[in-house]
C-alpha cells in the first residue's frame, strides 16, 4: 500500500507531536504532589505506563510516516511501474 504524501505528514506530524507532548505531561506528572509518598504512587505508575506507550506509538506512527514520505517520493521519480 503506497500511502500519499499528505497522510504521511500528518503521521510524521503526528510522530512528533507525541515527542514532544508526552515528555512534557510527564514533567507535570513528576511535579505533582500525587506522585511519590515514599515511593512512587499507582497514580504515577500508571501515567508513566501511559507516556511510555504513547511514546512507543507516537514513534512507530512517524516511522511509518517516514517509509511512506520516501516510497511516495520514490514512486513520483521512478515513474510508472510497467504492468
Amino acid at each position: 500500500m503506497l500511502l500519499s504524501k499528505r497522510v504521511s505528514g500528518f503521521l510524521i506530524a503526528f510522530g512528533l507531536w507525541s515527542l514532544w507532548i508526552w515528555p512534557t505531561f510527564l514533567r507535570n506528572i513528576w511535579k505533582d504532589n500525587r506522585s511519590f509518598d515514599h515511593g512512587p504512587t499507582a497514580f504515577f505508575l500508571i501515567h508513566l505506563a501511559l507516556v511510555i506507550v504513547s511514546l512507543a506509538l507516537g514513534l512507530i506512527i512517524g516511522w511509518i510516516g517516514v517509509r511512506g514520505w520516501r516510497a511516495a517520493n520514490q514512486a513520483l521519480t521512478s515513474g510508472p511501474r510497467p504492468r
